[in-house]
């Protein structure tokens, strides 16, 4: 690329100053482009110029926005809240006899809490766990300054939409002060900003899963939660105590891994079934042909005593 300048230069060695900038401009921005071709060896893609990485230049509005998982904590079951109907209630309310599906969320969010709510709904859908029944859904505003009648709104939607008349006592949307908030929230590790240009909350996805006495048990992340992960999240919340014999077979085989937030195969497990189950099959067999011949023996001596 240097004998190309020099050629370029020599080229236009008669011509006035500006056209030999102009020339070296041209080059310069041809060698430029070129080298993209080796980004390895070129300090403009190694960091120095392109400046800091993605993670590290994200918008400061984001920057505190996340999850944190806060496995075993205790939540504070005193937090002042009030119901959808205005009336004064406690956290602890909606705790003490089963496990409780808890979202963070705001009632006016244009596009995310609706979607977390909506993957909440269908995802419980398939299960024959009822709410009201088996579980409580609490839905807490991050919003300080909504309403109970929003909160209404709200449920009266999801209840008539996902056809939840009968488990309407199962569902709860609530509103609390800014200090009960806040409480809240740093509990159960839901970090977010107010967007003071858009009136908006930055938050993540995601839901929590705690057990009848107020301790988290599960982190879901997302917008879609699979049947399975919410069935298995609730029997674990509520000490195995909802689902069938065969829900809790099951569940000793799959574990909850809070790295993905999913429920995974434990072969350990299913390789000590697999081996107990052989035992019993093989003592089932040795008594079955010890009884055969015991019998056999018996037949025998029989016969002989008759002869």
């Amino acid at each position: 690329m240097k004998k190309l300048i020099v050629a370029c230069i020599n080229q236009v060695g008669t011509v006035g100053r500006s056209l030999r900038l102009l020339c070296l401009l041209v080059v310069s921005v041809a060698l430029l482009h070129s080298s993209s071709a080796f980004a390895g060896n070129s300090p403009f893609f190694k960091g120095e110029v392109q400046g800091q990485p993605a993670e590290k230049g994200l918008p400061q509005l984001v920057q505190n926005v996340g999850i944190d998982q806060h496995l075993g904590d205790q939540i504070s079951l005193d937090l002042p809240m009030r119901d959808e109907n205005g009336n004064a209630v406690t956290l602890g309310q909606y705790f003490g006899t089963r496990p409780v599906i808890l979202v963070m969320a705001y009632y006016e969010c244009p596009n995310l809490c609706t979607m977390v709510m909506n993957g909440v709904c269908s995802g419980l859908k398939p299960l024959e766990f009822k709410a009201g029944k088996d579980f409580e859904v609490v839905s807490v505003s991050i919003n300080p300054k909504e309403t109970p009648a929003l909160a209404l709104k709200k449920k009266n939607a999801y209840i008539s939409g996902f056809h939840y008349e009968s488990q309407a006592n199962g569902y709860h949307f609530l509103t609390a002060d800014e200090p009960a908030i806040e409480r809240l929230t740093k509990e159960v590790g839901f970090r977010y900003q107010y967007d003071s240009v858009n009136h908006q909350f930055a938050h993540a996805s995601g839901i929590m899963l705690a057990t009848p006495d107020g301790k988290l048990s599960r982190y879901f992340f997302g917008v879609e939660f699979a049947p399975r992960d919410l069935k298995y999240g609730l029997i674990d919340a509520s000490n195995q105590k909802i689902g069938s014999l065969a829900d809790k077979l099951v569940l000793y085989c799959y574990h909850y891994d809070p790295t993905t937030s999913k429920y995974g195969l434990v072969i350990s497990n299913l390789l000590k079934i697999g081996g107990a189950l052989t035992l019993l099959a093989m003592g089932i067999m040795f008594y079955v042909f010890h009884r055969r011949s015991k019998t056999q023996a018996q037949r025998g001596n029989l016969q002989i005593g008759n002869a």
